[in-house]
């Protein structure tokens, strides 16, 4: 009977140890019900029942996705998270776009002119 305590006891300590480290590094924008922090201390302080309620009600859920499904998925994984900043709309896309032709753009007239300079500092004839 002793010898059945003791292992019943360590497998609840175990329980609790991977809880609270998985309470502790779990992302906060995908913890469940309660903030991250909140869960820590329940965990912390209940001990089995702090557990337990982190298995069921607090630990994010993760999506059963097989290997295949990641190979044939077009979506790169770390554009497949929620939270990412996305366009709403086309309009919203297509001004994001053009500010960055106009960046490229300026970047690649800057990189002309301190070519330019360069050259002339070098005393080579100018380009074009």
């Amino acid at each position: 009977m002793l010898f059945f305590d003791g292992f019943a006891g360590l497998v609840v300590l175990g329980l609790w140890i991977y809880c609270i480290l998985e309470a502790i590094t779990a992302d906060e924008s995908q913890v469940r019900n309660l903030p991250k922090l909140m869960w820590v201390f329940i965990v912390i302080f209940l001990f089995e029942i702090g557990a337990i309620a982190w298995l069921i009600a607090g630990r994010p859920q993760r999506a059963q996705r097989s290997v295949q499904d990641v190979a044939r998925s077009a979506i790169p994984p770390e554009y497949d998270r929620p939270g990412r900043a996305m366009a709403h709309s086309p309009e919203d896309d297509a001004a994001w776009l053009e500010q960055l032709r106009k960046r490229a753009d300026e970047q690649r007239q800057k990189a002309a002119e301190q070519a330019r300079r360069l050259r002339e500092q070098e005393g080579e004839p100018p380009k074009g």
